[in-house]
């Protein structure tokens, strides 16, 4: 089933074909005007093509309106010239209830599918260490982790949710080392691990101040991810595989020595000093990387090697990592340790997530780990639940800083933005139980017809932006931006409760009670889609 947007989008390259005009590089855009009285579509295209053609993209913007008059016929009301050639369209109400109905007969799959090519995605997110409680920077990779997984398998891409445990190196023998000491009643090793959850690990640990320090080590690790798996699951974030760093220094050869045959296969290693390095300068990097010490100690880079090797083995088209800001100058190398290794450009991304800061009373509180002073993902749900916690984790970029303001999240209100869509939902639910499952039924029923009155402004507005929403999946998805969906949910929420606030739904005249119930259906399935996507509820009471 064709989408509305995209029989425009066919109608406008046919328009530019018509004229002899060369296709644009980008796609021309489709976009709602943000004053109302400039139409109900704006493009850019002639503007686009104007200066391969040698013309003026007004001139070329009137014709272009001519052309699409013929090719879309009554679904076209007008088309004028605005600026400096930008072509604004007003479609027909006749167009917009026949897109009412595309939107109602697709139902539940209204705005997934379209995935081109589809791609067998391995998703690395979160992936912190084992040595705390993942804190609220880990809650929002989180949130933004699975919600892009959410998007991207809705468009129809095959996505693998991988959490990398690193749980071996120096930092878990200190983790070992704070446990054991706790349970010595000692004091902590210098930069070593402290807290209350330290204390528990002692405690959970039966013999901890006697057993051997990297036994300690490992059960205490045990216990840190059985809980993170707890905490996350309760976020609504699960994962197909949670995979063990130790594991890639593990077998004969271990995953870490096959990486490093690869790697000296591709002829991208050299010794230097009774070291082994890898020439990541011939791709980009602004020196060459140690994987091997003198002393025959593994790089924590060569683990990262032979981690991104084992995912290329097992035969995923494009591997994501989400990864914290404080991992942003380790990029460069990976890329090019990736390229090393034979890895195509467009295999890997590295999405780099920017800070959190939790604001009470107008200030910034401050986190430490290995101080134990900071705020879990069970202390942040705590206060104010998974719903708001993920809502405000994810409603901007994921490369922007965030002031989660704490007082505005546990309002119940309007003011409270993901307070405001629920209710939204739970708004038009209530209409539709109010309409009763007969009436709604034969208002689904019914041939689309346009109400004597036509369209009222507010039905247009809502209408419109529901068509939206492949369009804004699809580029949240390319864009690796879930912050849109929260954007969108928003947005169709006030335009529901503005046309709600003017326009009576039961009770109405017949042919205007069945357009609106039906556009009533389609607004609900919107903002559930949305927020499904975003790994919120879309409750049908509050």
């Amino acid at each position: 089933m064709s989408e509305p947007l995209a029989d425009l989008r066919g109608a406008l390259d046919g328009a530019l074909a018509d004229l002899g005009l060369p296709a644009p590089k980008n796609p021309p855009s489709l976009e709602s005007p943000r004053q109302a009285d400039h139409g109900d579509v704006a493009t850019n295209a002639a503007m686009l093509v104007a200066k391969a053609a040698g013309r003026q993209p007004r001139e070329v913007a009137e014709e272009l309106a001519q052309r699409l008059a013929v090719r879309l016929g009554p679904a076209l009301e007008s088309a004028e010239v605005a600026g400096p050639g930008f072509l604004n369209l007003v479609l027909s109400d006749q167009w917009y209830v026949e897109a009412l109905q595309t939107v109602l007969a697709a139902g539940e799959a209204w705005g997934g599918g379209g995935a081109d090519p589809v791609r067998s995605v391995n998703l690395e997110f979160v992936s912190a260490n084992p040595t705390g409680p993942i804190h609220v920077g880990g809650t929002r990779n989180a949130a933004y982790g699975d919600a892009l997984g959410r998007i991207l398998a809705f468009q129809g891409h095959a996505v693998h949710r991988e959490f990398y445990v690193n749980d071996f190196g120096s930092q878990i023998r200190r983790l070992g080392e704070s446990v054991q000491a706790r349970a010595r009643a000692e004091e902590p090793p210098e930069g070593g691990y402290q807290g209350a959850y330290i204390a528990d690990l002692a405690a959970q640990i039966e013999g901890a101040a006697d057993l051997p320090t990297d036994q300690v080590a490992q059960l205490a690790v045990e216990i840190m991810v059985a809980q993170a798996q707890r905490s996350l699951a309760r976020f609504h974030v699960l994962f197909d595989r949670w995979f063990s760093e130790r594991s890639l220094h593990e077998g004969a050869p271990t995953p870490v020595e096959h990486a490093f045959e690869v790697l000296d296969g591709q002829g991208r290693t050299f010794r230097e000093d009774g070291a082994l390095w890898l020439r990541t300068t011939e791709f980009g990097d602004d020196k060459d990387r140690v994987l091997e010490r003198s002393t025959g100690e593994h790089t924590y880079f060569a683990s990262d090697i032979a981690y991104h090797q084992e995912k290329r083995e097992r035969g995923f088209d494009l591997l994501i990592d989400v990864w914290g800001a404080d991992h942003h100058g380790y990029v460069p190398r990976m890329h090019a340790a990736y390229r090393a290794l034979g890895g195509g450009e467009d295999e890997l991304e590295l999405l780099i997530m920017q800070f959190v800061h939790l604001v009470e009373g107008g200030e910034r509180g401050k986190m430490s780990k290995r101080a134990g002073e900071f705020v879990t993902l069970d202390d942040l749900v705590d206060d104010i639940g998974v719903d708001a916690a993920r809502w405000f984790l994810l409603a901007r970029s994921h490369d922007t800083t965030i002031d989660l303001d704490l007082e505005l999240a546990r309002r119940d209100s309007s003011e409270n933005p993901v307070f405001y869509v629920q209710y939204a939902h739970a708004r038009i639910a209530s209409v539709l139980r109010k309409a009763g499952p007969e009436r709604l039924a034969q208002a689904l029923a019914g041939p689309p017809g346009v109400p004597a009155g036509g369209l009222h402004a507010g039905e247009r507005a809502l209408l419109r932006r529901i068509i939206d929403l492949p369009d804004e999946i699809r580029e949240a998805a390319d864009r690796r931006a879930p912050h849109r969906i929260a954007t969108y949910a928003l947005e169709t929420a006030q335009l529901f409760s503005a046309f709600y606030r003017d326009s009576q739904v039961v009770g109405a005249e017949p042919e205007v009670e069945t357009l609106r119930l039906r556009l009533a259906v389609a607004a609900q399935r919107a903002l559930a889609t949305a927020l499904e996507l975003l790994g919120i509820s879309a409750p049908e009471e509050m």
